[in-house]
């Protein structure tokens, strides 16, 4: 999909952006003026080193800096300033939380009433932060319940689409998607137009995978930069790894035993676009386990001081796996997207740390309580 025959054509490298303080700051490569979008602010995230972690050359792309904590709201700004634009009436959304959240904020801004579908057994937090920014929630004990409700409503009564509501699943809404380019945008300026080796992201439907591709293709085609990175995708299904290793042009549909502890990227089967952007970039995929994101949830927080969600910890398990097999080599670069923040969805915290000890003796009490919980010795 693209706006315009050479998106960002006429503009220069050296002063490649507009004043806006936001991602509309790249409204050249965008759907809409920068005057024009609904926006909180969103984008402008740190790309910050992470040494600590003993997985060589890696950044975090830290996108829970953005105004709803998660990488959603690129997405929620790019779709509700074409929903504002064409005139909606009611934004729908079906999400297990990020995307939900970000579609009741931005509509919030624009005037829109929103309704968010989601299941029974997403994340408190963020069904909460659904209805925080005023949105209709509605809950459905299946899954699949989500599409066929809000399909209804998209084609009988003409509400306005912010994610997938049909399968099978192709991306969200397209507009929305182009706001992901900006996550592109920003690493390579920031790495001063050398973008790194690789980019590693984790995967439901691959709308970010798309979007940050096509960003570095359209800086290569400006001549902006001269190569683009290698892209992996960790998911949790297994549904990528198995279209690349059989070739086959669909993903399969892969069903897992119990739920994933990330929610976010829970779905049994990956889409085409995100196939399509792993073999173009000869990217690869890992399939990511429970056990893995805890403990990297952990270490994050332990370490480099950032809490993710679950999902926004695979990542890390895959660079770390791929550094072990020698696919990822010891000196190329790696940025990794951590997409939304630890206060989405605290339950593997609370689950993969001990309980903060009840103290109410003196200072001998207080030194055996924390030697006992946390191992720690006093001098």
């Amino acid at each position: 999909m693209a706006y315009d025959e050479a998106p960002g054509a006429g503009l220069d490298r050296a002063k490649p952006t507009s004043r806006a303080s936001s991602m509309w700051r790249w409204e050249g490569f965008l759907h809409a003026r920068a005057a024009d979008a609904v926006t909180l602010g969103e984008g402008n995230t740190p790309l910050l080193p992470a040494s600590s972690l003993g997985l060589g050359d890696v950044w975090i792309k830290d996108e829970s800096r953005n105004p709803t904590w998660s990488f959603k709201d690129r997405l929620a700004s790019g779709a509700l300033t074409m929903a504002r634009h064409f005139g909606a009436k009611v934004i729908a959304s079906s999400s297990s939380g990020n995307a939900g959240a970000a579609a009741a904020a931005y509509a919030a801004k624009a005037g829109i009433p929103c309704i968010v579908f989601t299941f029974v057994g997403s994340a408190g937090p963020l069904v909460l932060q659904m209805r925080a920014y005023g949105a209709m929630v509605v809950k459905v004990a299946d899954k699949a319940d989500r599409w066929r409700l809000q399909s209804l409503g998209v084609k009988e009564l003409g509400w306005y689409p912010t994610s997938p509501f049909f399968g099978l699943v192709v991306g969200s809404n397209p507009y929305g998607m182009e706001g992901y380019k900006t996550i592109a945008f920003e690493i390579a300026e920031a790495f001063d137009w050398e973008p790194p080796d690789w980019c590693v992201l984790p995967v439901c439907y691959g709308d970010a995978l798309y979007g940050m591709w096509k960003g570095f293709e359209e800086l290569k085609a400006l001549g902006w930069i001269e190569r683009t990175p290698r892209f992996v995708a960790a998911e949790v299904s297994g549904s990528l790894p198995a279209a690349l290793e059989s070739g086959d042009p669909m993903p399969p549909e892969i069903a897992r035993n119990a739920p994933s502890i990330a929610t976010s990227i829970g779905a049994s089967q990956a889409t085409v676009q995100a196939l399509d952007v792993l073999r173009r970039s000869r990217g690869t995929a890992v399939t990511v386990g429970d056990d893995e994101m805890r403990r990297w949830v952990v270490t994050l927080a332990a370490r480099e001081g950032i809490w993710p969600e679950a999902s926004s910890a695979a990542p890390f398990a895959a660079i770390e796996r791929l550094r072990g097999q020698g696919i990822i080599k010891p000196h190329d670069r790696c940025v990794a997207l951590l997409t939304a923040s630890g206060l989405k969805d605290p339950g593997p915290i609370e689950t993969a740390l001990p309980e903060p000890p009840l103290v109410s003796g003196g200072l001998p009490d207080l030194l055996t309580a924390l030697k006992n919980t946390y191992g720690f010795s006093h001098g």
